[in-house]
């Protein structure tokens, strides 16, 4: 297996989360004591799962929410586990549909242990977010499983357009908004339902969720296609390697000449793990990058203006600054 050089984590989301960073840590304290097995097999892949720890961006999503309505309860802690509970699989099986080997800078499970083991794992961990979330009550099972249903139709819509070279962006986005944007609307619905905030905010945090995970995943796609691999510490290319079209694709493909058109399908088609050094002056000349670029943005500005649900605070100015940092980063 090629060995992979650390690289640090960026500061900048965690410089962000000092008002909730107490709250963080018990969130982290419920996921060790949750995520436990007496089985040593199983007991190492879950520590293997310390190497997928990323920014909590979705625990903090629920916190940050809660603060900006007003308060945290044990409820909020509780909650912030089971989204990452629920996430962290997502990443898993992601890896598997991908064939990726890297992640965070470390071997992915299914690159260790294989895809049986990692389809397994993932489902141990969402049937662990599952029986936490009934700690809390019904109402949270409610949110939590139509939010995870719509993750898992995304997932599968994705799928079976693999390799579908016709996708549109209407396509993409149904896709993303089901698969990445669900998620973080329910982090944003979960933090304001459980502080006692009106159903007004708590959908208007829920849109602010929807909106800043299409950002997000627009920009993640970009960072597929011209990201490198030291500093993003996960596998890239994936995408055109699986025939699943992104948004810059789908605009390249949109807007091209035909004899430019035939010839991305022919790099498409090909073996190989080249294509998205092939692909890149094509999507560089033609405006693609920046035309997804400017939708991250959008997304991103929608998601700022759904936050005048809210008072001033801190928090509703640190979920504003997250809709920055989630287009404007290189990991």
């Amino acid at each position: 297996m090629t060995p992979v050089v650390p690289v640090p984590e960026t500061p900048a989301a965690f410089d962000l989360y000092g008002p909730i960073a107490g709250d963080l840590v018990e969130v982290e304290r419920i996921l060790a004591h949750t995520l436990q097995s007496h089985r040593p097999c199983v007991a190492r892949l879950i520590a293997h799962l310390d190497h997928y720890r990323g920014k909590r961006l979705r625990p903090a999503l629920v916190l940050l929410a809660a603060r900006a309505c007003g308060r945290v309860t044990p409820a909020h802690h509780t909650l912030g586990a089971v989204v990452e509970m629920i996430h962290t699989p997502t990443l898993v099986h992601d890896d598997v549909l991908d064939e990726a080997a890297v992640r965070r800078h470390r071997p992915t499970v299914n690159a260790g242990w294989g895809n049986q083991t990692s389809i397994l794992l993932g489902d141990f961990l969402f049937t662990h977010a599952f029986h936490l979330a009934s700690s809390v009550d019904a109402r949270a099972c409610e949110i939590i499983g139509a939010a995870t249903n719509r993750v898992c139709e995304g997932e599968l819509q994705q799928g079976c357009e693999r390799g579908n070279l016709g996708l549109t962006e209407a396509d993409y986005l149904t896709i993303v908004e089901g698969k990445t944007a669900e998620l973080t609307a329910c982090c944003g619905r979960l933090g304001a339902w459980y502080s006692g905030a009106d159903s007004e905010v708590a959908e208007g945090l829920a849109r602010y969720g929807r909106w800043l995970g299409i950002a997000f995943q627009i920009a993640d796609d970009l960072l597929d296609l011209v990201g490198e691999e030291r500093t993003t510490g996960k596998s890239l290319g994936t995408d055109v390697d699986q025939q699943k079209l992104t948004l810059p694709l789908i605009r390249l493909l949109d807007r091209a000449a035909p004899e430019t058109v035939a010839r991305i399908r022919q790099i498409l088609s090909q073996s190989g793990n080249h294509k998205r050094e092939v692909l890149r002056p094509f999507l560089v000349d033609s405006g693609a990058l920046r035309y997804a670029g400017r939708r991250a943005e959008e997304f991103a500005a929608r998601a700022r203006a759904e936050l005048d649900c809210l008072p001033p605070s801190e928090c509703r100015g640190i979920l504003e600054t997250l809709t920055n940092l989630v287009v404007h980063r290189n990991r």
